[in-house]
């Protein structure tokens, strides 16, 4: 009795739960049918996904990537470099001691993905590689081997010349191709913040009372380590004596940074005033594109107008773009024996001195002219005090033409810009000029891989 009385109560529940149709409600009644059986009673059996647990999966790198995927095209490129520089710097050789170094291909190549990941930290690469959490792009790059953040970071800062011969064995390639020229350039400055705070800049007298403290710091130091050896570890002592030495260091280079600081001011009061930074001593306050003043590199990028391909590259810490047109000629020059035939520059870069000297070695300039003081005077007219070249230069902004020409300064420089920016160009994570010059070629390397990329597509989707 029992056992019906629960079956009849589970019959009610299901009637409840699932009315029966019409038909079944028929079949009820029919004794042609026979009687169907009544489903299993319990929870039903599924196969739920198990996300948490471990499991060990033979598969190969190559396999987990996309054969188009950005990582590939990267470590395709890295392959083809010549890093035998780096290679020669190795101690660990065969027949002989020590740890295996890690592959110079490995560290070029994941700096150039995490130019176009925008990952501008040498701590997130590393935990981008991590074999556990990391991304798979990342991983695929290592291949298995482990990077910290230490070596990352070191990489990337010490092999400028290196960097800057592969930025221009890597255009001149690009020339040769015929994927770029050198017909018309233009040029522009971009402000990227230092790694620096405001609150850094001092006085020439403050600075000089901190190194005098530095140094007497030093000397104590190494007085306790003579008198007793063993009151500290040895790598405590000698992590505090680095850092004092380091701090000396850097304050002794903004000592010496006074002398350029001091003689661009103008009056003995504003001399007197000059402050430099105690964190990065070449780091100067500039005027942003925001309006605001903050302590900043001044980044110049020449490019091809017509393929976007970045063919000059330089770090200044000069707000101001006056003067830094002829170096650029000049640079082109110096690495592809072969001057830009047209520049094209905004109103900061045209100064008179630039114009003749560029003009003089057969660059013809093209930059906006100031407008004139006085309503009734003409700017596009020559002035007595005009040199030929400068005169020129007024008559043919004058033209349709040359308007036409300078369009093509804003489509080109101003979205190479807007590209490093959003690449994470925004602040250097290293100190002094040299490193920021060695962080602008990582992005210029990584911004001329993809730019060579697409105009080899452009060019096989052209019907032949």
């Amino acid at each position: 009795m029992v056992h019906a009385s629960r079956t009849s109560a589970r019959d009610d529940a299901q009637r409840t739960l699932f009315p029966p149709s019409k038909g079944d409600m028929m079949s009820d009644f029919s004794d042609d049918r026979p009687a169907q059986d009544a489903p299993p009673a319990g929870s039903p059996r599924l196969l739920s996904p198990q996300r948490e647990q471990i499991e060990f999966r033979a598969c190969c790198w190559n396999d987990l990537l996309p054969p188009e995927h950005e990582a590939r095209i990267v470590w395709s490129y890295v392959e083809g470099l010549d890093l035998a520089p780096l290679l020669a710097r190795i101690k660990a050789v065969e027949r002989n001691v020590g740890r295996p170094a890690i592959d110079p291909r490995i560290l070029f190549a994941l700096w150039l993905y995490a130019v176009l990941r925008a990952v501008g930290s040498a701590r997130e690469l590393a935990r981008r590689c991590d074999k556990q959490t990391g991304e798979l792009a990342f991983q695929w790059i290592c291949g298995g081997v482990s990077v910290n953040h230490h070596t990352l970071a070191d990489f990337r800062r010490q092999h400028v010349e290196l960097l800057d011969r592969l930025f221009t064995t890597s255009v001149a390639a690009l020339l040769h191709e015929g994927l770029a020229t050198l017909d018309r350039v233009a040029q522009d400055g971009m402000k990227v913040r230092a790694s620096a705070g405001a609150a850094s800049f001092r006085r020439r007298a403050t600075i000089e009372d901190r190194l005098a403290e530095a140094q007497q710091q030093i000397a104590a130091l190494k007085q306790q380590l003579d008198a007793d050896p063993a009151s500290e570890s040895r790598r405590q002592r000698a992590a505090r004596q680095r850092a004092a030495e380091d701090r000396a260091a850097r304050l002794a280079k903004a000592l010496d940074q006074f002398a350029e600081v001091e003689a661009k001011k103008k009056s003995a009061q504003e001399r007197e005033n000059a402050r430099v930074s105690t964190t990065d001593p070449e780091a100067r306050v500039m005027k942003m594109a925001d309006g605001g003043y903050r302590p900043a590199y001044n980044v110049q990028l020449a490019t091809d107008t017509q393929t976007q391909i970045i063919t000059g590259v330089d770090v200044t810490n000069s707000g101001g773009d006056q003067g830094k047109m002829a170096p650029m000629v000049e640079q082109h020059e110096a690495r592809y024996d072969e001057r830009p035939k047209e520049m094209l520059v905004d109103g900061g870069f045209a100064k008179k001195d630039d114009i003749d000297e560029v003009e003089a070695k057969g660059t013809t300039v093209y930059a906006p002219v100031q407008k004139s003081k006085k309503a009734d005077v003409d700017p596009h007219t020559p002035r007595e005090n005009d040199s030929p070249a400068v005169g020129a230069w007024r008559e043919r902004m004058a033209t349709d033409e040359a308007k036409e020409i300078y369009k093509e300064r804003a489509a080109t420089a101003e979205c190479v810009n807007a590209i490093a920016r959003n690449r994470g160009l925004q602040q250097f994570h290293v100190r002094g000029s040299p490193q920021a010059l060695a962080v602008v070629l990582w992005y210029v390397l990584a911004h001329n891989l993809m730019r060579a990329v697409a105009l080899r597509e452009e060019i096989e989707a052209k019907p032949k």
